[in-house]
């Protein structure tokens, strides 16, 4: 009777009833040659569930779909529409770039998800994490460069704005100020990456002992300083368009005029601004996928481990991704030249825009008019 209940349909309720089947911890599936890629912490816990693991890829799934349509589009008619290939633009496509990479990262997520570990094992967690860690810190300082040239084409139009030559080193600046923090951890002369979370995804180690003084350093290059640029910059730039405001007005009264501005000029002045708002919207959604995972990070490193739990440090994961997919959305919805672009070209996604040049020509003339 009892090979009933120990063979056959009912088999596996049987076991599972009688402590037989138990559930397995994270790591389980590690083999002991690879257990260094599983930090003791997370063996505490017990293994994810196979539905939450086909659930994140189905997020990640819809991310690099939206990622990818989103950041092609963008590079696309930046890229080759005369009228959006400016220096200052160099910096959006290089941003769009680096989003593209952190893409990369998103089939290798999906497969993992199915087999519920890291595929290619060191090699794999290191390829995936440098997309990441290149990505990342290549965005952070990228969203710097966009506010110090939007500082100095609004505060100085004539005489302040970027070149060619400047715009193209600063984008090779961008690509060489990701690369120290993403080829010493992968070669590991100093810091090393890790699965974290779901043991799925890999990034740098932040839950051993000796990788303290990485941690905090990776944090000061990839996130303070950018931030405290891009903070510096936009402080600036709201102070001078204050003054370069008031300094206006007060002239104007001296006159006894109402503006000294012609139409153009402010319609000119309205585009450059509008387009600062819209740098100004990708750093912010910067600072809100970044930052949760920068708390992770310093929890891990100098705080109280027990609260990464796996899902805690990959909703934070998430956030990161999703950053790469809104940014050129938000350039759709704001950009003004870009989204006449848009109308052009992809005229199915019902974009409509007015063109800032003919609008500014057409208030200057009825302007013109009523003056004569």
């Amino acid at each position: 009777m009892a090979d009933n209940f120990t063979d056959g349909p009912v088999a596996f309720p049987y076991k599972m009833v009688s402590g037989e089947i138990q559930n397995h911890m994270l790591g389980w599936n590690i083999p002991p040659e690879h257990q260094g890629l599983v930090h003791e912490h997370w063996k505490q816990f017990p293994d994810v569930d196979k539905f939450s693991h086909y659930l994140l890829a189905l997020i990640y799934f819809i991310l690099m779909v939206m990622s990818v349509t989103g950041n092609g589009l963008v590079i696309w008619i930046f890229s080759t529409s005369k009228s959006l290939r400016s220096p200052s633009n160099m910096f959006v496509i290089n941003l769009a770039l680096f989003d593209i990479a952190m893409m990369f990262e998103m089939p290798h997520l999906i497969a993992n998800s199915f087999y519920q570990r890291m595929l290619g094992w060191e090699l794999g967690c290191d390829i995936y994490a440098v997309f990441g860690s290149l990505s990342g810190i290549g965005g952070s300082i990228t969203n710097a460069v966009i506010a110090y040239d939007r500082y100095k084409t609004i505060s100085s139009p004539i005489d302040g704005r970027i070149n060619r030559t400047q715009a193209t080193l600063l984008v090779i600046f961008t690509w060489l100020y990701a690369t120290p923090f993403s080829v010493l951890p992968m070669t590991g002369i100093w810091g090393r990456f890790v699965t974290e979370g779901f043991l799925t995804t890999c990034s740098f180690d932040f839950l051993s002992d000796d990788v303290r003084t990485f941690v905090m350093c990776i944090t000061i290059w990839s996130y303070v300083i950018p931030m405290s640029l891009i903070c510096t910059f936009y402080m600036k730039l709201f102070a001078a368009v204050r003054h370069h405001e008031r300094m206006l007005k007060e002239q104007a009264k001296k006159m006894n005029v109402k503006s000294l501005a012609s139409n153009k000029e402010d319609a000119g002045k309205s585009v450059e601004i509008r387009i600062a708002k819209v740098a100004f919207t990708i750093f912010f959604l910067f600072i809100c996928s970044w930052t949760p995972y920068g708390i992770v990070a310093s929890i891990g490193a100098f705080g109280d481990r027990s609260l990464l739990t796996p899902v805690v440090t990959m909703i934070p994961a998430v956030f990161c991704k999703a950053v790469s997919c809104i940014d050129p959305w938000v350039y759709a919805i704001n950009h003004p030249r870009f989204r006449v672009e848009l109308e052009k070209r992809v005229p199915w996604m019902g974009v409509r825009e007015p063109d800032p040049e003919t609008q500014s020509t057409n208030a200057s003339t009825a302007t013109n008019a009523a003056e004569a």
